[in-house]
Order: structure tokens, then C-alpha cells, then sequence
């Protein structure tokens, strides 16, 4: 649903959905510099659930732009966070209190994240709409230019890419759109390799992107939690592949942008 001139939606039964599910809903209307108006119902007669109330409650409070972060928090809250490493989604935070449980939560990922995290030595990119590479016009000398690609694939930190990206610039000028590009993708490269991603590729219809990992699930159910909200439903996760809906369709520089920033937050 995409239309930028809408600004009123109804949600009947508003009580049978979850609070992400509302929160999305509700982001569909008002995106036009227009005042929007969503409207939640459910039947008079009926008498809500706890949790139904605590999530009406919320999605009214939580009208401000940017507060999908606080909303996560409060369906946390209500719905209870799991065990911390198993695959039950069952228990309440209140039990230990909200604190204590954000502190143990980061204290088992960043063992995770030190130990356990899955590191791959390369990760392979086929990825049809990416248009990275240095032309002939920025390094005419094919030598020079293979040299390039050589220190380009030995770089170990994001650090080593700025600093060679100074170097070229001052011995052949300002980088092309596809050298920048290019820059980037060994930067997702780094990223990717660091969160056990061996393998990104576009579905057959170019539309979805997958992501060939060896991450086990129990790993993956901790790091999915660290996507920002309103991008949270669009992975999904079976058999050590990450799957991200219609990211193939946009153009590949904007794939590789949107890849680091959600691969780097299971790194944060």
C-alpha cells in the first residue's frame, strides 16, 4: 500500500493486531506534508484484554515521527522478551524489572558477538543492478589499475578504505560515482564478513535479496532484535539464509547503503 496522498485510514478490530502491525498501518497515510488521521475501532460492546488496552494506549501515545524506537520498547514491555538465548518467546520482564533484563540482554550479545559470532574469510556479491568498478578514464594504465583492485581486496577496517580512497584522490583526482561505489562494497564486504554472511545474491524475480549466513537461530532471533523497527518486518530467516523484501528493487548503490546500515547494527 504506497499512496503519498491519502491521509485518513480505518483499522477495524484494531485490538486483534499487534503493536507493529498498527504502527505500520498507521505509517501508510500522512507521508505528503499533509495532516493525517488514523482511526483504530473495535466493537463497543467488547471488553479489551490488558494487553489490547496497553497497545492502543501506546499507539496513541507514540504519534511523534521517530518514535518507533520508543514503541518497541513498550511492546516489549507488554508482551514479554523471551528467554535470553533459547527459542521460547514466553516470560515477562517485570519478573527481574525492564533494566535489569536490557543489561543482561547486551551482556549475553556481546559474548555472542566476541565468541560465538560466525566470521566467513570472503563474502560473494551478484547483485545485477550494482555498478562498481574504476574506469579507464580515472586509471588509464591497466597495471595501475589491477594494482588498485589488489590493495582494495586487502584492506582488514572501513579505516584502511578512507585512507586509500585519500590516496587516490590525491594522485588521480576526485573518485568517480562507480569508484565510490566500489569503495563501499568492500566496505559491506567487511560488514557482512564479520556477521558470518557468505553469500548476497537478488531472487530469481529481482525483487527480494537473500543472504546466505552461517547463523544459527538462536543468533538470528538476537540480532534481528537490533533492526530498527520500521524495517524490522522486512527479514525473515530460515535455514541460515536472511531473506529482505523488494530490497533488489532499488538500484544498487542504494542496496549496498541499506545492507551496511542493517548488517552493521548486529555489530552495535
Amino acid at each position: 500500500l504506497d499512496i503519498p496522498r491519502v491521509n485518513t485510514i480505518v483499522i477495524e478490530d484494531a485490538h486483534k493486531l499487534g503493536l507493529a502491525q498498527l504502527y505500520q498501518l498507521r505509517g501508510r497515510v500522512g507521508r505528503a506534508g499533509i495532516q493525517a488521521h488514523a482511526y483504530l475501532l473495535y466493537p463497543p460492546n467488547l471488553e479489551l484484554t490488558d494487553s489490547a488496552k496497553r497497545r492502543l494506549d501506546a499507539i496513541q501515545e507514540f504519534s511523534q515521527l521517530g518514535s518507533g524506537y520508543q514503541l518497541a520498547m513498550r511492546d516489549m514491555e507488554i508482551r514479554g522478551l523471551g528467554d535470553l538465548l533459547g527459542e521460547e518467546q514466553s516470560g515477562q520482564a517485570d519478573v527481574i524489572g525492564f533494566a535489569l533484563y536490557m543489561d543482561l540482554l547486551q551482556e549475553y550479545i556481546n559474548e555472542l558477538r566476541g565468541k560465538i559470532l560466525p566470521e566467513v574469510a570472503d563474502t560473494e556479491l551478484q547483485l545485477p543492478r550494482l555498478v562498481a568498478f574504476i574506469p579507464d578514464t580515472y586509471m588509464a594504465d591497466n597495471e595501475t589499475k589491477i594494482n588498485a583492485y589488489l590493495t582494495l581486496a586487502k584492506v582488514k577496517s572501513k579505516e584502511e578504505i578512507i585512507k586509500l580512497a585519500a590516496v587516490w584522490e590525491g594522485l588521480y583526482g576526485a573518485l568517480p560515482e562507480e569508484t565510490q561505489v566500489l569503495l563501499r562494497v568492500m566496505e559491506l564486504k567487511l560488514v557482512a564478513r564479520k556477521v558470518g554472511v557468505f553469500r548476497i545474491y537478488a531472487s530469481d524475480d529481482g525483487r527480494d535479496l537473500f543472504l546466505d549466513s552461517k547463523l544459527t537461530d538462536s543468533l538470528w532471533e538476537l540480532l534481528h532484535a537490533k533492526i530498527p523497527i520500521e524495517f524490522y518486518y522486512r527479514f525473515s530467516f530460515e535455514k541460515g539464509r536472511i531473506k529482505i523484501t523488494s530490497l533488489a528493487l532499488l538500484p544498487g548503490d542504494k542496496q549496498v547503503h541499506f545492507l551496511i546500515e542493517w548488517l552493521g547494527c548486529f555489530l552495535s
